[in-house]
């Protein structure tokens, strides 16, 4: 479903029903909406508040530099993965959210199945959610370069690097004739990969600021 624009809004308010009692339902049911996003508002402004003293800020901020990795997200994906670097290798924080192909071996043959799915089922649902970004062409946007602001040039070509890759493999898949839920599943795999690269490029260069 996608999100209310002005105009459906301006529509829905529109609406004049015969019935007075059908007419109060539908306020209601606009109400409801209103005050549904006033509290996602003061909820998301509480967190940010929040991550302002979190210990990892600065990975925080480094991973909105993504695409489809905002404020909320990334905060998820902190509070879920504990210090993403703890993962020696790209491929192992792929397996812990469940996004690895399953393997089935006999006898010298061996064959790949679907995701395990036996990982961190929050963590796969985000990260998910934040491929299907990357189904468009790549670009940096007003809100992205806002995001980007005071983030070195390593962790803004990453994200770069991140949109080419990831828009082409989702084209590519979606080219073979597989559908648009099959395909951002390996989009969302290969994304972690740039969320490992940028969380280990925040602790290279916290380092060098300690040397310094």
């Amino acid at each position: 479903m996608r999100a209310w624009t002005q105009k459906h809004r301006q529509w829905l308010e529109s609406i004049q029903l015969e019935e007075a009692a059908q007419q109060v339902v539908v306020s209601e049911y606009i109400h409801a909406v209103d005050e549904a996003k006033s509290r996602i508002e003061r909820f998301e402004q509480e967190i940010a508040v929040y991550v302002e003293t979190f210990a990892d800020q600065g990975v925080i901020k480094a991973l909105q530099a993504l695409r489809g990795v905002e404020l909320i997200a990334a905060a998820t994906l902190v509070a879920e993965l504990g210090d993403i670097t703890r993962f020696e290798t790209a491929k192992q924080l792929m397996s812990y959210a469940g996004v690895v192909p399953s393997e089935y071996s006999s006898g010298a043959k061996e064959r790949r199945g679907s995701i395990t799915k036996s990982g961190n089922a929050h963590v796969r649902r985000l990260i998910v959610q934040s491929a299907w970004n990357y189904r468009h062409s790549p670009r940096v946007g007003i809100e992205l370069k806002k995001r980007q602001e005071g983030l070195s040039q390593e962790i803004k070509a990453i994200s770069w690097k991140a949109q080419m890759r990831l828009n082409r493999k989702y084209r590519r898949m979606l080219g073979r004739a597989k559908t648009k839920q099959v395909v951002v599943v390996p989009v969302a795999r290969e994304l972690l990969g740039f969320i490992w690269a940028i969380a280990r490029e925040v602790a290279e260069e916290s380092e060098k600021r300690k040397v310094a």
